[in-house]
């Protein structure tokens, strides 16, 4: 009896053993299941998405709003009147301007020009918070001074600004949903983008902007520096001009040095500049056939309705022509 006892305990122990072993083997198992289930996860989708905007200045741009979220707004800033319609948000007052507003806001009261909103008609709305672009702060505050009326300002000159400012009045007004499927859609086109300049070289550029007076250098300050920086091609005005300021006179002299692989001239005849003065200047100055850009055909005239005006609905259309630019040589 005591062998068969032995042999019993130890079928036991191996069973016991077995089970153990199979325990092991299926935790193993389950944990491999998870991470693979982990890698699936639509959160980890979420959670690799950048929309690349700098969260400290977001943050403090946020903190600049007041703190109760107001019903009656009014918005002295084209560009960010074109952001509330894309959030489904609706102010009581917009900017007059040749700039288009959103058809969906024909109705709503125009308020003045953005350097010289009419106070009076502000105030009438009920105002309970202005909302304006950063690049005219001081000189709506001073037209504000010794009037109760809070404001909140975001910057909009560039690309990044308007990525920036989109986000905070999302956040701000409680429309994150909206707000991040426009984001995401402008991540993915730069993503795409990215895609197509791996392995290529990217040529240098002049960015020129026609006035009525004369035509001026922009570097990475402007609208159009922006997104040429944002696709990683070499702005003269930045990398050889050295420019402190956004707009620049143009010199020839050190042009020619740089000798720029492309040139864009964004130039329109409302504003005084048109393509047939741009062709004037040239004529009059032989200078500008000594360039590469020029001999190779390759000084393009930009839509002003798309470059000359930011706007957070056109940036998709403005990468992809900048970048058709770049990556097709035929052109």
């Amino acid at each position: 009896m005591k062998k068969f006892a032995g042999v019993g305990l130890l079928a036991l122990s191996l069973a016991l053993f077995g089970c153990t072993e199979q325990e092991e083997k299926s935790k193993d198992s389950v944990e491999v299941e998870s991470q693979e289930q982990a890698a699936k996860d639509p959160v980890v989708e979420t959670d690799v998405f950048k929309d690349g905007v700098d969260e400290g200045k977001f943050q403090e741009a946020l903190a600049t709003f007041p703190e109760t979220v107001p019903d009656k707004i009014v918005t002295t800033s084209v560009p960010l009147t074109e952001m509330l319609h894309l959030l489904d948000i609706v102010p009581v007052g917009v900017p007059t301007s040749t700039n288009p507003i959103p058809t969906d806001f024909d109705a709503i009261t125009r308020i003045g020009s953005p350097m010289a909103p009419d106070l009076e008609v502000i105030t009438s709305l009920q105002t309970e918070l202005i909302v304006g672009a950063s690049s005219l702060q001081e000189t709506l505050d001073k037209a504000l001074v010794g009037m109760n009326l809070q404001t909140a300002y975001l910057p909009t000159d560039s690309y990044e600004d308007l990525k920036l400012s989109f986000k905070v009045l999302g956040t701000y007004f409680g429309k994150e949903e909206k707000m991040n499927e426009i984001l995401q859609s402008i991540v993915a086109k730069e993503k795409e983008l990215e895609t197509l300049a791996q392995g290529k070289e990217l040529p240098s550029v002049m960015l020129v902007m026609g006035t009525s007076d004369s035509f001026m250098v922009m570097n990475d300050k402007s609208y159009l520096g922006s997104l040429v920086e944002r696709l990683g091609a070499d702005n003269i005005a930045q990398s050889v001009l050295k420019t402190e300021s956004t707009y620049s006179a143009i010199n020839l002299e050190e042009i020619v040095v740089a000798d720029p692989d492309m040139i864009f001239v964004l130039a329109s005849a409302d504003h005084g500049a048109s393509e047939d003065k741009f062709k004037q200047e040239v004529a009059q100055n032989s200078a500008w056939t000594q360039l590469s850009a020029y001999k190779n055909d390759k000084i393009y005239m930009l839509d002003y309705s798309t470059f000359g005006v930011t706007s957070i609905a056109n940036v998709d259309t403005a990468l992809t022509t900048i970048a058709d630019y770049f990556f097709n040589d035929n052109q």
